[in-house]
């Protein structure tokens, strides 16, 4: 779980890295407010959806009821 955490913690800096890029080149004021929420709802949920997936190994948990 620690790992999924830095990962997420990484992404969103590098996402506001990207927005601060796109909004000093003026790209973010051609493109619309609504459009750039839109592409940073789905750059999150790409993010969770990666970080998860790479949270750690999958083991099968055998219980001894003996």
């Amino acid at each position: 779980m620690k790992w999924m955490n830095a990962y997420l913690i990484g992404y969103f800096i590098f996402l506001a890295g990207v927005a601060l890029a796109l909004w000093k080149t003026g790209i973010l004021e051609s493109i619309g407010s609504t459009w750039a929420l839109i592409g940073l709802v789905i750059a999150v949920g790409i993010g969770i959806m990666v970080s998860v997936t790479n949270s750690g190994k999958k083991e099968t948990i055998e219980v001894d009821r003996g």
